[in-house]
């Protein structure tokens, strides 16, 4: 039986928890956090609750005294503990309290945790390489919301319908001014004579964890990193393309629509990641 937590408290994972007043189902009020686990390790935990932490601010969540960064790394922890897990997807959600747009009943933050498992070679790099698509149906906005993980999901769960439907991996989601955002479950790179491009944060892309670790290692290795506006035409010209999350670290992207990618330079770079930083990308 899998169990999730709830406001500190331990239910079985098909147990209801939610009202319908809740202001999270009415209107997507609240973000999430996806966190890897691996051999009972929170990955990169710093930085996604400081992430966590941002959003939680700029969305006027009032922070109990007792609500801690610390305090949710040690539910996670308990949680795994309590479904025999030593590698999962942890997934932290966080809620506003019932009621209507204008009259919620207060700014408290409800969580909800779930640990799902991970296989160990999760993080291995993708020998077959990833077939994507574009979705236009929806755009992501840019603005003051854009860089954070919030519930409001709509442009990336049709994206993801789309790529389904599609027979793809995963769909490019386009900004509001028709460039490159990302795609909907990770950040976007690019490699051109041996450069490396991806979207800039003011282009709407969430401020993904393993993206920001990843620019910076690679600048740790000598490489150059340009973050910037991105447009259709410039990834289809690309020479290899590559996705990031926290979950799978680093994916080969072979096409988008018809254009195909290598992955020599890649290839090389996962290995210099992987003998350099042992302890995070695994």
């Amino acid at each position: 039986m899998e169990f999730i937590n709830y406001n500190g408290k331990i239910f079985q994972s098909n147990e209801p928890i939610i009202l319908a007043q809740s202001r999270g189902l009415r209107y997507g009020d609240g973000l999430f956090e996806t966190i890897k686990l691996y051999n009972n390790k929170l990955i990169l935990a710093e930085k996604h609750f400081d992430r966590l932490w941002q959003g939680l601010t700029l969305l006027k969540f009032e922070l109990p005294k007792l609500f801690t960064k610390q305090k949710l790394q040690d539910e996670v922890l308990q949680l795994a503990k309590k479904n025999k897990l030593k590698n999962a997807r942890v997934r932290l959600t966080i809620i506003r309290s019932s009621g209507g747009i204008y009259d919620a009943a207060n700014h408290l933050p409800n969580y909800i945790i779930e640990t799902i498992p991970l296989p160990e070679s999760n993080g291995s790099f993708n020998i077959n390489g990833l077939q994507l698509c574009t979705f236009k149906g929806a755009k992501k906005a840019i603005d003051s919301f854009s860089n954070i993980k919030n519930n409001n999901y709509l442009p990336y769960f049709m994206g993801a319908l789309y790529a389904k439907e599609n027979h793809c991996n995963d769909a490019v989601i386009l900004n509001s001014e028709n460039n490159i955002c990302d795609t909907t479950i990770a950040n976007i790179f690019y490699i051109k004579n041996e450069i490396f491009y991806t979207p800039n944060l003011n282009q709407g892309c969430v401020a993904g964890v393993m993206r920001n670790w990843i620019i910076e290692s690679l600048i740790t290795l000598g490489y150059t990193v340009k973050e910037t506006l991105i447009t259709e035409a410039d990834i289809l010209l690309a020479d290899e393309v590559f996705l990031t999350n926290s979950i799978y670290n680093l994916r080969w992207v072979a096409c988008i629509d018809n254009a195909n990618f290598t992955n020599k330079l890649l290839q090389k770079v996962v290995m210099q990641l992987q003998t350099k930083f042992t302890d995070i990308f695994i």
